[in-house]
Order: C-alpha cells, then sequence, then structure tokens
C-alpha cells in the first residue's frame, strides 16, 4: 500500500512539474518548437491575398523565434535564443547581436539601429557593435515588468509595451502593464496607457495618427489617436478578434505580435492564426500558420515589402501579399 501511494505521488509531483514548465513556456518560443509544414497555402482575404497563395518556409529549426523587422536589402531580423539574426529569402542566417539580453520586439531607427524591447527589463539600442545604449530601464524609480514589442515614429520617439509573462505571479508593488513613450527630444519616459489587460504587439497607422495594441487578455485590438507630444487619446475597441486562448477566467485573443500594410491592413499573430483587420477594423479573415501552436510577430520585407513575414516557434514564413509594407519606416 505505502509502495503505491509512494508512486502515486511522484506521478503527481512529475504531471505538475511539466505542467509549470508549459505554462512557463508559453508565449516565449523557447520551448517545444515543431517542425512546420510545407505544403499550406492561404485563403483569399480581399485586398490582402490572392487563395492558394503558397506560404513559404524560409527557416525552421531555430530556438523561438520573435522580431519581424524588414532590412533595406530584403532581409528580416529575427530575435531568437538570446541572439539577434539577420535572415535572408533563402534561410541564409547571419547573426548581428550575440547576447540581445533576452530581446523580443525589434525596430530599426534612421540611423540603421536595431533598438529592442528586452525580457531582462530594458529598451535598449543594441546594434551596431559601439553603439549599444540603454534608453530605459526604470519609470517613477521601479523596474519594469518585461518589455515586449515596440514601435518608432518618424520623429525618432519609441513606443513599448510593458507586461508578465503567461503564468507569471503578479505584485501590487509592480509597475501596472501599460503602453510608454520615449520622446525623442530629451529621451523622457511617459505611461500614455495603462487600460490595456495584457498590452503586447504594437504598431502605429501608415500616416501615424493611430496607435494600436495587441490586448493578449481581452477581445479586442484597441486603437488610440495619437497627439503631436507623443501622448494618446480616445481609446477604442477597433477590431474584435476571434478569440481562440483559454484561460481562468474565459475566452481571450492570446494576441502577440502586431504589424501593418500600407492600406491600413493590420496583421495580429494569434492562437487563431494571423488575423487580418482592415483600415476601418472589419475582421477581413484568418490564415492558419504552418504548425501547431501560435505564431509569435510579423512584418514585411522582401523585394518591396511585398511579402508577409511571420515568426513564431522557431520558425520563420512568408507569404506574397497584395499590398506592401510601410514605406516611411521598417515596421
Amino acid at each position: 500500500m505505502k509502495s503505491k501511494i509512494a508512486l502515486f505521488m511522484a506521478l503527481a509531483v512529475f504531471l505538475n512539474v511539466k505542467l509549470l514548465a508549459q505554462e512557463q513556456g508559453a508565449g516565449r518560443g523557447q520551448n517545444q518548437d515543431e517542425t512546420p509544414a510545407f505544403d499550406k497555402v492561404t485563403p483569399e482575404i480581399s485586398g490582402v491575398v490572392k487563395a492558394g497563395t503558397k506560404i513559404e518556409i524560409v527557416k525552421y529549426g531555430l530556438r523561438g523565434s520573435d522580431g519581424g523587422v524588414g532590412l533595406p536589402d530584403g532581409s528580416v531580423l529575427v530575435s531568437t535564443n538570446n541572439t539577434v539574426i539577420k535572415v535572408d529569402a533563402d534561410g541564409n542566417a547571419t547573426t548581428l547581436v550575440e547576447n540581445s539580453e533576452q530581446a523580443a520586439g525589434l525596430a530599426l531607427d534612421p540611423k540603421g539601429r536595431i533598438i529592442a524591447a528586452q525580457y531582462s527589463g530594458k529598451v535598449s539600442v543594441i546594434y551596431p557593435k559601439g553603439s549599444e545604449e540603454l534608453l530605459t530601464d526604470k519609470f517613477d524609480g521601479k523596474p519594469y515588468i518585461r518589455p515586449n514589442d515596440l514601435v518608432l515614429d518618424k520623429k525618432g520617439g519609441i513606443y513599448f509595451t510593458d507586461c508578465y509573462q503567461i503564468g507569471a505571479k503578479q505584485s501590487p508593488e509592480d509597475l501596472p502593464q501599460a503602453v510608454y513613450y520615449i520622446a525623442p527630444a530629451n529621451k523622457k519616459v511617459v505611461r500614455v496607457a495603462d487600460d490595456v489587460g495584457r498590452p503586447n504587439g504594437i504598431t502605429l497607422s501608415p500616416d501615424e495618427k493611430i496607435l494600436y495594441v495587441n490586448d493578449w487578455d481581452g477581445a479586442y485590438l484597441v486603437a488610440y489617436d495619437v497627439q503631436p507630444d507623443g501622448s494618446l487619446k480616445n481609446r477604442r475597441n477597433f477590431a474584435h478578434y476571434d478569440l481562440k486562448q483559454k484561460t481562468d477566467h474565459g475566452m481571450v485573443s492570446g494576441a502577440d505580435g502586431l504589424c501593418i500594410d500600407n492600406a491600413g491592413h493590420t496583421f495580429a499573430t494569434t492562437p487563431a492564426g494571423i488575423q487580418v483587420f482592415d483600415a476601418k477594423g472589419e475582421h477581413l479573415g484568418n490564415i492558419d500558420a504552418p504548425y501547431s501552436r501560435p505564431p509569435q510577430n510579423c512584418g514585411f520585407a522582401g523585394p518591396g515589402k511585398a511579402f508577409l513575414y511571420v515568426m513564431g516557434r522557431g520558425v520563420v514564413f512568408r507569404i506574397q501579399t497584395l499590398g506592401t509594407g510601410v514605406s516611411t519606416r521598417a515596421k
């Protein structure tokens, strides 16, 4: 009898450890990566992609994949396994940053510098070598939770999201999950929004008059009007996601990365695939990822920025679209 009880307890401990590991890995892209399918095609999404467009696997086998910033030479920046790499259309990878301090979201400024939202609690310039610069690691004297994603405006200002890792223990002493803005002139950091459940992916409209923020823990893609000083007004529910992410408080979007094309179509990487919305917030359709787990980020790259690049779970894939990425900034 005692041996059966001991066996049962050992099994229970094993299952709890396994579930904890799975929960901690969720949203990070560092665990459980898989080989993608090579025969997937898209549905027709009006004005965005033709039916039957091939989903091209550019690279796989990475340890996690995030980022998604197009470079002038047509390649794309990817954050993976605590590094930042450049991946060309043939899948050839070049390491640009060997220790990115857990870079997730990436941006490229007009000087060609790579700026990263880092899970280590920072937003920094991380490339080229010799130009590294800490931009911020605290607000009101408190460390950030876990900077997740960012977007640069044409003035040189930086919007970034700060949120908890999935399953992380929250503390009332922590900063709220929020969106911040680093002003271009004096580098002052301002909290511009703290009314999104779990702010994640972030992007600007092509004319930079609207800021869009993914709410991982909600049902809506959120939008704000951008003011001349970078502050935000008129928060609104811009678009309703297909909800596929189960939580202990119901179904939510699980929306991670976010990107936009020149026509104002927004693309959100979610458990329902890449959800596509038009400039008015109408849900146009979804594109399934060529693997079972949710994709993590996206951006436009390739010749003429005519390819939607999507990354996540160690995979980089691309889809030729009818439109192109925003021409006035890298993402």
